[in-house]
This record gives C-alpha cells, structure tokens and sequence, in this order.
C-alpha cells in the first residue's frame, strides 16, 4: 500500500494494483458528517486523483459507527440568507458532479448509517456495495428536517429508480435495511461480512461492473401524462399527514417532478433553487431544531465519563414487568421486541394470556421473518411466580394505582432484586415519595412513566423525587434509550409533565364545547394549528374514564368539564374503546360531522393552545423539568405538539417577539415608543389551576 497524506479527515492510500483507497474519519466526532472542510479536503483528493488517475476509487468510513450520517446540520444555521445557502448548495452539487464525473469506476462500501448527504455521495459513485447487518441504514430523512435531498440526491435518485419509486423514498423518510435497498436499486450489491466489503469493492472495480440501472417501466412513471397523474396522488397520501401551509417540503418537491420531470439539469436547478428556500424556512429552523432537542435527550442517556460507580458498564440485558394489564403487557413486549429477556408477573396465567397475545401480534407487525418472530417470542416468559425477580436488571411495577398495594410490592421487590436492579414503578399519579415509604433504600426507586400506545409514543418520564440519586436517574435514562425511547427527567408532581400539560388542553375543549362550538370544529382547530390529533378525540382515545380521572385528580375546580365527562361514563361511554364517547367510533376511527365553516379557526385553535402554554410555564417554574429545552422536547415527544413550531415555549417566544415588531413597525410620527407598552402576556382563559 502506498499512503498520501496529509489530511486531516480522509485517509488516501493505494494498493498493489492501483486502487485507491479513501476512507473518512472525521475528526473530534464520533460520526462521519459532511462539513464544509469534509468536502473541502474531497475536493482536493478528487483534484490529484484526476491528474494521477487510479485504476479505481473506494470510498470507506474508517469508523465503526457508519459510513455517513449526512451533511452537518449545525452548518445551516451559519448561512445567513438564502443566497449563502445557495453558494453552499451549489458547492456540495458541483463536488459530486466531480465526483461522478471521474474517469475510472468508483465504489461506496457502505456500514452503518449511510443517509441524506452520505447517500447523496455514495449515488454519485458508479456502484454501492453495503454490509447486510442491523445497524445498516439506508435513506434521505431530509424531509423530517423540513428540506429534500439537495446535493444532486434528488436528481440522482429520480434518474436511478424512476420518478415514482425516488419520491417515495424521499417522501416517506424511511431508513432502509441493506437487502431493502437493493431491492429497490438503491444499492448495488449486499454483503454478509465487513471484510467481504473491501473484496466486492474490489471486484466491482477490476470487472468494472455496472450499477443498477432504472428499468423502462421506471423511467415510464416520470413521462408527462403519469407523472401529472401520480403527482396528484402523492400530494393527496401527504395530504392526510401533513398541510402544504405546515410542511411544504414534500408538497415543493412533488411539483418540482411535476414540472420537470426527469431532466436531470433541471432537478439540479431546481434542488437549488427550493432547497435554499426551504433551509431558510421557520419550518425548517423549527424542525431543525426538533432534531437538536432529540439529540439532547439521547445525551441524557450517555453514562457520564466521570462516574466512578461502574455506572458505565451498566446495560440492561433481563427485565421483570409485574403487571400485565395493557400498560405491563405492552412494556413487556416491547422490551421483548427491542432485545431484551423479559419476564412478565400476574396473579395468574389467565391474566397473562391476553398481554402474550398482543405480544405476538406486535412482534408480527414489526419483525419481518419467521425466525426473529419466534426469538422475540422466545425472549417473553411468563412468570407467574416471580422467578425473573431475582435476574432482573430492571423491574418495572404496573399494577393498578392503589398506593399501599404498589409499597407492599416494592418492599417484596426490593428484598428478592439484585442489589444493582433498578426499581420502576410506571405509576402515573402517585407520588414517589408515598411508594417507596418501607423500602431500606428509598432512593432505588424511579418511575419509568410509558405512554399508550407503547409502541408508537417515543417518550419515556424518568420521575425523580428528593431521594432520588443521579446514578438510578441516569440507569433509567439508559434503559429508555436502549429500548428506543427518548428519556426525559421530570419531578415527582401530579401528572409529572405530559400529563399536566395535556389536562388543560383537554379541558379547555370541553370548555369550548359547553359554549356551543361543535366538537368536529373544536378538534379541526386543533388541527389546523399542527396538532396531530384533537383535544375531544384524545379524550375518546385515552377513554372517557381514564380522562375524568386525570381531571379530578389535576382540575378538580373545573365543574364544567368534569360534568360532561360524567354525564357520558353514566350512558356507558367509554370512548374508543367501547365504540362510543364523544364520538361514535367505527374501525378505530372517530365518526365526525364536518366542521363549522363560520368560525374563526385560528382564534379558535388559540384558545385551546394557551392554556397548554401557561401550564408549561408553570412546570417550568417549579422546576419539573431542568430547561425550557427539555420541556419543549417533552411535550413534542410525549403528545405530538406541533413540531414545525419548535415547541410550546418556543412557540410563545416566537409569537412575543413576532408581536414586538408589529408594534415597533407602528412606531408613530411623533417618536412615541410603543415598545414601552408591550407586556408579555397569554390569555389565561380556561386555564385551571392545577396543584
């Protein structure tokens, strides 16, 4: 082998037989990331590559995480208008256009994550090998971040899979197993072994083998007649997730394939000219800004370097779940489903029976093969005795909520667990102080709060009390991540964060209704303002009984609401999961009339939203959470709050400031100064005063 250095982050070297070799190991990161000094030192290795040609080029990640996770988003908020943004575009394009242009075979064997701008480039190679394992990801996420693939990924996807195919990857975001991605033509070949890569790489070089090619059929869906025709189609399935005025992203680049097809200079321009646009979005900054908050809470369940408790080698590997109601049932089976051996407690078999067969049906729904159904399967024990107890690294309580029966559990727990098993009780209403009153060592005990549906909600509330240490925070933090959630430490108070905050917003509907508004118009508001679901059919979804719980316990003053919710559990209506609450219910779907159409809808969604606002103000100033940042992540996370505006508080900052330069642009001719009028403030009508 032959090296030429220096660079800072590639690492170029050739071989006996004149194949260069260039591996990525960016610097002072854990992950591969294009930055602009990535690309910059690219551009110089593609320049003396193309004055002393190889016989071939690989391109590798030298870390073991992956090949390349994307462009580096922090760089995007350093541009400071739309042209920057351009010039910057337009860079990357011309890089990979270097790239492709190269006149010998090029590879891209790919590991790990290989997404957005590291698929951008490795579709700019002639031939992608990938390593078949289950960190290999494959895809453009772009569209979460409110943009679509802009380095020539969008014109170079639409050329390689035909249009159709191209803008479902695109659009739907999806992270791609190896084998998935060679069956739709995004990758070339699939290898079983890492050092298989750099054989196949190789091969593929000295054969000078073809990459996969759009079939005539592929290119077909790009011709003018069907692509109008599907064009119309995408737009109405994005449709029902997402309004053009909230995300235009999907909607910007389902016309641009609608107006230029699968020219290929077009889409170019075109990735410059909407991409830009968008990066300078508030959508995008908000979403952007979603994607921080997320990172900050998969921080939180990084064991702290310092720690010199072992803390770092904990990893949870067996849990025990007491309780297989639909809460315990489900945690159970989706530890199961994530890796982990489970044993799951009742009283008897009959009481597990329903929780094993929700498990299977989860695992068929999830798991692709029969083989790894039937391990996950084989990882869920019942355990009507207990045995698991004495294995377990994590124990999770979910029994109903009776304070003297979850304090008699956990002292039984605490003399049967290892000394080092977490405690969790998944309780969402009693404090934790009152649970854990007869436990040797109190501060064992953390609530693990899951919300329903446990398979969809990516939340997890690590409930912390004064007893509570930082080392049994952080081993719950760990253990949420390493399920797939997102942990979020709250303070032990009533309904913790989600909850609290939810209770208004719920409340302050049924305040609505009581004044006449339809509950079809109420909930369309909701909507309209970017929630994902509407106040009245959570309370449907959550049931009825459920609901009027959470309000007796959080809003017992407010009378209104509370009489409405009884007046339909005395009729027998439990919501959708009797067929009928507010709604009558049909498949799992709420049966609406149609909303008003005289009402003022954005008012109307504002009413529902403050109260929801200042109760988040106020779990900020009693500490339940650490950060404004923290809080916004748990409320988008743990009930879908509309994540193009950035988060609750973000959201109010941005309105206070949007309302100051409305009043500062009012500034009159005589030099009166309204700034000097301007009070922060939110209508606190309907807001309840919680405890």
């Amino acid at each position: 082998m032959t090296e030429h250095q220096p660079y800072i982050h590639w690492h170029l070297e050739r071989d006996a037989e004149d194949i260069a070799w260039l591996g990525l190991d960016r610097q002072g990161e854990k992950l591969n990331s294009l930055s602009t000094d990535v690309m910059l030192e690219l551009d110089t290795i593609l320049g003396d590559l193309e004055t002393n040609l190889p016989l071939g080029l690989v391109i590798y990640s030298k870390k073991a995480s992956g090949f390349i996770a994307g462009a580096d988003i922090r760089e995007f908020e350093q541009q400071a208008d739309q042209h920057a943004a351009r010039e910057g575009i337009l860079r990357a394009q011309n890089l990979f256009s270097r790239l492709e242009d190269l006149r010998c075979p090029t590879v891209a064997n790919i590991h790990g994550f290989c997404l957005g701008g590291g698929l951008e480039l490795a579709l700019a190679c002639d031939y992608r090998v990938a390593l078949d394992t289950d960190s290999t990801r494959i895809g453009f996420p772009e569209i979460q971040l409110g943009i679509f693939p802009g380095f020539g990924g969008t014109a170079r996807s639409i050329r390689l899979l035909g249009g159709r195919k191209a803008l479902e990857v695109i659009l739907s975001a999806r992270m791609l197993r190896a084998r998935a991605a060679r069956t739709i033509g995004l990758i070339d070949q699939v290898v079983s072994e890492h050092r298989s890569l750099r054989w196949a790489a190789r091969k593929a070089i000295v054969k000078n083998r073809s990459g996969h090619r759009a079939s005539k059929l592929e290119k077909l869906t790009s011709s003018p007649g069907i692509r109008h025709a599907l064009a119309k189609i995408m737009e109405r399935e994005v449709a029902k997730k997402a309004r053009r005025e909230h995300y235009p992203a999907p909607y910007a680049l389902i016309d641009l394939w609608r107006e230029v097809g699968s020219d290929f200079d077009a889409l170019l321009d075109g990735e410059v000219d909407l991409v830009s646009e968008l990066l300078m979005s508030d959508t995008s900054r908000n979403l952007r800004r979603v994607f921080r908050l997320q990172e900050q809470l998969k921080e939180l369940a990084k064991p702290d370097e310092a720690d010199i408790n072992n803390q770092t080698d904990w990893k949870p590997r067996r849990v025990h779940v007491v309780g297989a109601g639909v809460m315990g049932g489900d945690i159970a089976a989706w530890c199961a489903l994530r890796g982990l051996e489970v044993t799951l407690q009742d009283r008897e078999f009959e009481y597990l029976e329903p929780a094993l067969k929700r498990a299977e049906a989860l695992f068929k729904k999830k798991l692709k093969s029969k083989a790894s159904i039937t391990a996950a399967k084989s990882r869920l024990i019942a355990d009507v005795a207990g045995d698991g107890i004495a294995r377990a690294d994590v124990i999770i309580e979910a029994i109903f909520e009776n304070r003297e029966a979850k304090q008699q559990l956990f002292i039984e727990l605490e003399h049967k667990a290892l000394p080092t098993a977490l405690l969790a009780t998944n309780t969402s209403a009693i404090p934790l102080a009152e649970i854990a009153e007869g436990l040797e060592q109190p501060s064992r005990l953390i609530g693990l709060h899951f919300f329903n549906p446990v398979e969809k909600m990516p939340l997890v509330e690590v409930v912390r009390d004064s007893a509570s240490t930082s080392e049994v925070i952080k081993k719950g933090c760990i253990f949420a991540n390493n399920i797939g959630k997102y942990p979020l430490p709250v303070k032990s108070a009533p309904g913790f964060l989600v909850n609290r905050v939810l209770a208004p917003f719920m409340l302050e509907a049924l305040n609505l209704a009581e004044e006449g508004h339809s509950i079809a118009t109420i909930d369309a508001a909701a909507e309209l303002f970017g929630m994902p679901m509407g106040p009245v059919e959570i309370a449907d979804t959550v049931g009825l009984d459920v609901a009027i719980s959470v309000a007796t316990k959080l809003a017992p003053d407010n009378t209104i609401a509370i009489e409405q919710l009884q007046a339909l559990l005395d009729e027998g209506k439990l919501g959708k999961k009797n067929g009928e609450g507010f709604y009558r219910w049909k498949k799992g779907k709420a049966i609406k009339e149609k909303p008003s159409d005289d009402i003022a809808m954005d008012i109307l969604g504002e009413r529902l939203i403050n109260p929801l606002i200042d109760e988040c103000q106020r779990c900020l100033e009693e500490g339940i959470v650490e950060n404004a940042d923290l809080l916004d992540a748990g409320v988008i996370f743990g009930i879908g709050f509309a994540p193009f505006r950035g988060g609750p508080l973000h959201y109010l900052q941005q309105q206070l400031q949007h309302s100051q330069e409305q009043s500062f642009n009012q500034h009159d001719d005589l030099g009166h100064d309204l700034s000097s009028d301007l009070k922060p403030s939110i209508s606190t009508e309907g807001v309840t005063d919680n405890e």
